[in-house]
This record gives C-alpha cells, structure tokens and sequence, in this order.
C-alpha cells in the first residue's frame, strides 16, 4: 500500500511538472493559434540561462535566477520579432512551420553557445526530500507543483477576466479582425512568447535542480504534449487535472506494467490516451468547441 501510495504521489506531482511545461504550449496558442513545436528546446535554453548565471559567473542564486529569467524574455521577445512580426495575418501552417524551424534552429544555437557537453545543473532547491513516514517527496518537485497550481489558476484568471487577457484570446481568433479593432497584435504574441520563455525557465529550474542539463533535456516537451492536447490548448487550469492524470497513470503503468512486459510500457500510456481522447473528443477535455461557416 505504501509502494501503491508513493507511485500515485510521486507521479501527480510528475504531471504537474508536464503540466507546467504544458502551460507555455497554451499561452502561446492563446495568443497566436500557434502551436509551438519549439517548446522542449525553450526549455532547454532557459535551463542553460540558470546554468549560465548561477555556475559560470558564480551569481547568487537571489541574482542569477532573475537575471536568467530576464534573458530568457529577452529571448522569447526575440523569437517574435525577427520571425512571427513579419507573419500577422498569415496562415496559420506558415506560423507551425517556423516553429519547426526555429526548432532546430534553438538546438544550434545552444550547441554553439555552450556545447554538446552534460553540465551539472545548479541546486535551485533542497536535494534532501520530504519524508511522510514511508512516503518520499522530490522537494523541488512537491515545491513545483505548489508553483503550478498557483500559476495555473493564476493564467486562467488572466486570460478569462482582464482585458489584457480577453485582448490575446480574440488576436489569436483572427489577426484582421483583430487589428481592424485597432488591437496591437504584435504585442499581443510578443507577449505571448515571452511568457512562455519564461514559463520555460521556471519548468527547467524545477525538472533540473541538482541534476543535469544537455540537448536531450529537451525531451520533457515531447513528454508534456499528451497533457496539453489532453486538456485542450485554451485551457489552462484545465492542464492541471490533464496532468495529474497522465502522471498518475504513468507512474502507475511504469510500476506495474513495465516489469510485466519488459519495456517502457509507462512512456507510451499517456500517448495512447491522447490519441484515444483525440479520436473522441479532438478539442480536449476542455478544449473549446467552435462552429464555423463552410
């Protein structure tokens, strides 16, 4: 019962962690109708923007996360201007193609900047976890998922209640429409990009403390994609409960069924439930349904 209890622990707070990374999928899609295939590799550069600060220049932590935060905006404004300013009011394929691009393009950069070596990646939290009894907690990860419960509910708020938030959703509706209401689209996706960098930065700070960082760090966005299309790619606190389910049922799958098959049965279950939500419901859990004029 205890072993029972860990696994469902330890794998709601690994979805809430997916669910976090999932968050800056969502964001971006709010603001643009882009979905992001670039997504892992913002990890991976927020993660080497810590590694950067806190490691090679030696900066206290109270500074270096700060600062890494703030490159990682200044990134992501980037992102936006040099190649989706040019795009408002293109289709919305040209948009995911460059972000299949920028993809790769990331990788490069990253590899250039700071090599294809494994860096040990800094204490950000408490490596000692947090013991209930017999129960073990990661305390980064238990610290994370507090972290994206509050941001979860916090976005969703943002997004349904301010005019700022409302401003991005109708952007992502229609760029004409939208700039012919005198709406800054540009800003709106800037902004957009931004704080999915940011986003980014914090799910790396939380995946990687006290571990280590390379290329293939990048990986945990292909692991988060089940969460965000299980959920629905216009809701955010509906991320939360899309989370802890594929997590539990990972954790769950990769405890039971993975010494019964002899393979990474776990890994493939939440793809398999995407695929079936998908098939009968496409938009999601809580995903908006719309009616369009054919």
């Amino acid at each position: 019962m205890i072993d029972f209890l860990n696994y469902l622990i330890n794998g709601a707070l690994t979805g809430l962690l997916y669910a976090l990374i999932a968050m800056g999928f969502v964001v971006i899609y709010r603001a643009s109708k882009v979905f992001n295939f670039a997504q892992g590799e913002l990890v991976v550069f927020g993660g080497y923007m810590v590694w950067w600060t806190v490691i090679q220049m030696g900066m206290p932590l109270w500074i270096g996360l700060p600062v890494a935060f703030v490159s990682a905006a200044i990134f992501g404004l980037m992102i936006e201007r040099i190649f989706f300013a040019r795009l408002v009011g293109e289709s919305v394929f040209s948009m995911v193609m460059v972000t299949i691009g920028l993809l790769i393009l990331i990788r490069g950069v990253v590899l250039v900047l700071f090599g294809p070596q494994v860096r040990a990646f800094p204490m950000v939290f408490p490596i000692d976890p947090l013991i209930f009894g017999d129960i073990l907690i990661s305390r980064s990860m238990f610290y994370g998922g507090l972290l994206t419960i509050a941001i979860g509910f916090g976005l969703s708020w943002f997004f349904n209640k301010t005019r700022t938030g409302l401003t991005m959703t109708a952007v992502a509706e229609d760029h004409q429409v939208a700039m012919s209401m005198g709406i800054s689209v540009q800003r709106s996706i800037a902004f957009a990009w931004i704080l999915g960098s940011v986003l980014s930065t914090l799910g790396a700070m939380v995946h990687l403390s006290g571990r280590s960082i390379n290329m293939l760090s990048s990986d945990i966005g292909l692991a988060a994609l089940p969460v965000a299309l299980l959920a629905g790619l216009e809701s955010l606190a509906g991320l939360l409960l899309a989370g802890v389910l594929v997590g539990v049922i990972q954790g769950l799958a990769s405890a039971y069924l993975d010494p019964l098959v002899g393979g990474a049965i776990g890994s493939v279950f939440p793809f398999i439930i995407m695929l079936l939500m998908l098939l009968i419901r496409p938009t999601g859990m809580f995903g908006w349904k719309t009616i369009e004029r054919v």
